[in-house]
């Protein structure tokens, strides 16, 4: 039988991917099975589906494509070159959902399942392995997928589906996110340590308002906490250098090239000193959130009670 063009009912080539997907997808587990068997009973039998119900699926995808992908020889079916061209397609198609299938099943598993974990680069050295280790206490086979990042981009990274939790400060203030305060962290003004400061226990920030400031770069939490802080002890940091990431501004520190409000590091520099500042307050929330609206599975359930457990306990003594 030689390949036929059907002229009614296709769709349009201009017709929307979504929309051709949407009518292809529930007819392709019947036509998979019909190519394999080359005969309806057998794949009706095989599919456990009314024999009436996959001839009308068959020739329903026949019409959607508008080609013939079948001969028919009484009883029996045979594929014609486009139908062998689209099995191959097919099942590979249909292997792809079945992996994803498995895939998001293990991933919502509640003993072995994973969670996407977002958090601040301060808090990877330290604090992060020192949660993981204590909720696996409990939870020994859960995985994680991790990610640091500064605050801005966990949010984002939580609204696209990428993320299922992050510890992140400020604390976010947003409709489409909950999010729950968990810890405070004292920053410190970290300076050389031949500094003209370095003498000193405690400093009021306003006393290093002519100093040369290292910082974070704008968009980062860390960031927008120092211009506030400064701003409150009545000056506008002179940035000289910004970065990514707060070890590096402390070695920044160290080599003399300003000064820079830091959190506690997790190993101490001899190269720098870290100032307890009096005024204003200096200090950080660390928090946790999550999108409104979205549904947990099982391992973030768990580790998402779990760090709400930790809440005036999470950072290290």
């Amino acid at each position: 039988m030689e390949h036929q063009q059907r002229s009614q009912g296709r769709l349009s080539p201009s017709s929307d991917t979504e929309d051709i997907v949407a009518l292809l997808a529930p007819r392709l587990v019947h036509f998979a099975g019909v190519a394999r068997t080359e005969h309806v009973t057998r794949a009706a039998q095989e599919l456990q589906v009314p024999q009436s119900t996959l001839s009308r699926s068959v020739a329903r995808l026949e019409q959607d494509l508008g080609v013939d992908l079948f001969a028919r020889h009484g009883r029996t079916l045979s594929l014609t070159p486009a139908g062998r061209a689209f099995l191959v397609s097919v099942e590979r198609a249909l292997a792809e959902m079945e992996r994803a299938a498995e895939e998001v099943r293990a991933d919502a598993d509640p003993a072995t399942g994973k969670v996407a974990f977002g958090f601040l680069h301060t808090m990877g050295a330290e604090t992060v392995p020192g949660l993981l280790h204590a909720f696996r206490a409990d939870h020994p086979r859960i995985r994680f997928s991790l990610v640091q990042n500064h605050g801005d981009a966990m949010l984002e990274g939580l609204r696209a589906g990428e993320l299922d939790l992050c510890l992140t400060s400020p604390v976010p203030d947003a409709p489409d996110l909950v999010a729950r305060r968990l810890d405070e962290q004292k920053l410190r003004l970290v300076v050389p340590a031949d500094h003209r400061l370095a003498g000193r226990r405690r400093i009021r920030l306003a006393e290093a308002a002519d100093e040369t400031f290292v910082t974070l770069e704008p968009g980062y939490g860390l960031r927008r906490i120092t211009d506030a802080l400064c701003a409150e002890a009545g000056f506008r940091p002179r940035v000289a250098f910004e970065g990514e990431e707060a070890e590096t501004l402390r070695g920044l520190v160290a080599a003399g090239l300003g000064v820079a409000l830091l959190p506690p590091p997790a190993v101490p520099r001899p190269e720098v000193v870290e100032l307890t500042v009096t005024s204003p307050r200096a200090a950080r929330e660390i928090g946790v959130a999550w999108l409104a609206e979205r549904s947990d599975t099982p391992p973030v359930t768990a580790f998402k009670k779990f760090l709400l457990s930790r809440r005036g306990r999470l950072l290290p003594d």
